[in-house]
């Protein structure tokens, strides 16, 4: 008995947030942990204000050089997740793993 059709499932790939033209990037490099959080709060604040529902990039890197491993990449996830997630309406680890890709609240 033949079964016709792909012989397995079609997925999409695709994300709309991953995909959408990023209005703004801000590159974390060479800070440090302590200072991540004032350059990202102001970062988000200065762009929800200038535009509401932009789509952003804020780059970690992957924490390839830190001898404990990854700093910056954590401490933006808690970020987002928690104290600034009131700027935030939707964020994802970007395909690069090095990286954030934010859509700010409308209002």
């Amino acid at each position: 008995m033949s079964r016709r059709g792909p012989k397995s499932p079609r997925f999409d790939a695709s994300d709309p947030l991953l995909d959408a033209p990023v209005a703004a990037e801000l590159d974390l490099h060479r800070l440090t942990a302590a200072q991540v959080e004032s350059v990202v709060r102001g970062f988000l604040e200065t762009w929800h204000r200038r535009g509401p529902g932009s789509i952003l990039r804020i780059i970690t890197g992957k924490g390839r050089n830190s001898a404990a491993g990854p700093v910056l990449l954590p401490r933006v996830r808690t970020l987002l997740k928690g104290p600034l997630a009131r700027y935030v309406a939707d964020w994802r680890l970007a395909d690069d793993g090095g990286s954030f890709v934010v859509r700010l609240r409308t209002v």
